[in-house]
């Protein structure tokens, strides 16, 4: 590889029928329970409810909330009979009678006994009940709107809405759907809004998130709960790299070294120098090497992960420093070192365009997002945007670049990243003209850019690897140590699944990887016999991590080979492929 100079840088339920007439809410109380919504008949509660005992080894889990939850789930998943015949069994019922009859009567209709029950619920806070209120009074103000009886909504919106006090610009909007009907489209509170059942479902989930969850049981709160453990189980697993289908709820989880690529599956040898350079296609389906030999290659990937050679780029009279694949893959740029920058077609392996400027080299390259433009790096430490055809659009002179550099584009176009000084990088703002700086302690060899635009990974000519978090002000986020560099540019990249993982190339041969949030190291993965330059791992292969060497080889990393054997036979032999121009 390159050798860096000592001077320059590298969710109820329904109920049956009520005597709805002149009982008042406490009589109603006594009434046998019903369901709202959720289905058949409300069981009877018993008198033993177990409110003070636990369940479970360590004696957290109430055990009257914990079958709540499980009546809750069981209604959420249209098993109402099921539901219902715990509540019976366990003498547990889902919610008070109180709370029944309130929902019964929010799914009626009964707006004013419904927030003459509201009071009698239990709930301390008056702000809530307030906000109830109001939420059950906006519905009746709007159903009797729609019924064109203008009187009793007005009536209702002077007399019940705005003694309230709350919430007093929604007051005035509903004010104006008395003068203008269209202004409640304007608004979205009619239409769909204000239909029966449909929108009276609505009020009772707004209700639901409204008041206290021990008074109405929140929709797929255990599901939650059980989403929450599965989180906490992934988050506590250094090695998790499997997509959240694999998670099961029959066990814990753990994935274990086996699902980090650390055996060696193929070997790509085609090049016959240094390989200084290696980068996955966005879609996984190519990979793309650059060499000290004045070429790059495009091997290409089929189902069961087995590399070939597709094509031999020629043209370049110099090593070949970096390739950069076109947003869609159709294209490959490859910048060799100080001269043109070569515009290449992937499925022909033509070269398209030559990208020159008299009396500058070109160090860098890279496109935009919308693939209708290029930027390069220049000698002269400017940046420069070309069009395809080679017309220059933007330049930005100055120190904007050095000798040895890398440059980025985040996914919306709007920032180009570079390193401007030995121990800086720029972050430019093409749209605000706007320039930040991230100061390192020591002189930056290479960087790569996180496929969210959030992170910046830059290697460091001490053998450090830091983690700088780029939105808003730059944040040092972490440090990763281990591998070794002393006299070439080594560089880094993210990889797996959410980009869990770092993985680095290294100067002992070996290949390391770290967990990114942990930054524990996790592997060190021996095979080459030279220094290994750069590594890469596949957007779209979680198992699959490519690294270059100054041994002439390209490894490219998979599953163990035990675990190989029950995912595919044929993905466990080493393959080497011997390609020719």
């Amino acid at each position: 590889m390159g050798v860096i100079e000592d001077t320059e840088p590298p969710l109820k339920r329904v109920k049956g029928p009520l005597d709805e007439s002149k009982s008042s809410p406490e009589d109603r109380l006594t009434a046998e329970p019903v369901s709202c919504s959720l289905g058949a008949q409300m069981a009877r509660p018993l008198t033993s409810q177990g409110d003070g005992e636990t369940i479970g080894s360590k004696g957290v889990i109430k055990k009257a909330e914990f079958i709540k939850l499980i009546t809750r789930a069981l209604y959420s998943l249209g098993y109402d009979k099921s539901g219902a015949l715990l509540e019976e069994e366990s003498g547990i019922p889902l919610h008070s009678p109180v709370v029944n009859l309130f929902m019964q009567q929010v799914t009626d209709g009964k707006w004013d006994d419904s927030v003459a029950t509201l009071h009698m619920i239990g709930v301390s806070d008056e702000t809530i009940v307030k906000s109830a209120s109001f939420l059950i009074l906006e519905q009746k103000f709007l159903e009797l709107l729609k019924m064109e009886n203008v009187t009793a909504a007005l009536d209702t919106l002077r007399k019940e809405i705005v003694p309230l006090r709350i919430n007093m610009n929604r007051v005035h909007e509903l004010a104006a759907c008395i003068i203008s009907p269209l202004q409640c489209v304007r608004l979205g509170i009619s239409g769909q809004d204000s239909e029966g059942a449909k929108s009276r479902a609505k009020i009772l989930e707004k209700l639901q998130k409204l008041l206290p969850a021990a008074v109405m049981i929140p929709e797929k709160r255990l599901e939650h709960l059980v989403e929450r453990a599965l989180d906490v189980q992934r988050g506590a697993c250094a090695f998790h790299n499997a997509s959240d289908s694999d998670l099961s709820l029959y066990s814990d989880h753990y994935c274990g070294k086996s699902q980090i690529p650390s055996q060696t599956l193929q070997i790509l040898q085609a090049h016959n120098d240094e390989v200084w350079f290696l980068q996955f296609s966005h879609n996984g389906k190519y990979l793309a090497s650059s060499s000290k030999d004045q070429l790059a290659i495009i091997w290409e990937f089929n189902e069961n992960g087995q590399g070939s050679l597709k094509h031999t780029l020629c043209g370049h009279q110099k090593p070949v420093l970096t390739v950069s694949w076109s947003p869609d893959d159709s294209q490959i740029l490859t910048c060799g070192q100080e001269e043109g920058i070569r515009r290449w077609d992937v499925s022909s392996g033509e070269c398209l365009h030559v990208y020159e400027k008299s009396g500058v080299g070109l160090i860098s390259c890279g496109w935009f997002p919308d693939g209708r433009g290029i930027f390069a790096g220049m000698t002269d430490r400017s940046i420069c945007l070309w069009d395809m055809d080679g017309r220059e659009l933007e330049c930005w002179k100055g120190q904007r670049t050095l000798k040895i550099s890398d440059m980025a584009v985040t996914d919306d176009g709007k920032r180009i990243i570079s390193i401007c000084r030995e121990s800086a990088i720029l972050l430019l703002d093409r749209e605000a003209k706007f320039e930040r700086l991230i100061e390192e302690v020591d002189m930056i060899t290479s960087f790569s850019l996180s496929k969210d635009n959030k992170f910046l990974l830059v290697n460091l000519i001490n053998q450090e690897i830091h983690l700088w978090s780029i939105e808003g002000d730059p944040k040092l986020v972490s440090k990763y140590k281990g591998h070794k560099r002393t006299r070439f540019v080594i560089r880094s990249c993210f990889g797996g699944l959410g980009q869990a993982f770092i993985a680095s190339g290294s100067e002992d041969s070996q290949v390391y990887i770290w967990h990114r949030c942990s930054r524990e190291l996790l592997l060190a993965l021996p095979g080459h016999s030279g220094a290994v330059n750069c590594v890469s791992w596949n957007p779209a292969n979680l198992h699959m991590l490519a690294s270059a060497s100054d041994d002439r080889t390209i490894r490219i990393w998979g599953l163990d080979h035990f675990n190989l054997k029950h995912r595919d036979q044929n993905n466990g032999a080493i393959h080497h492929c011997n390609g020719r121009s």
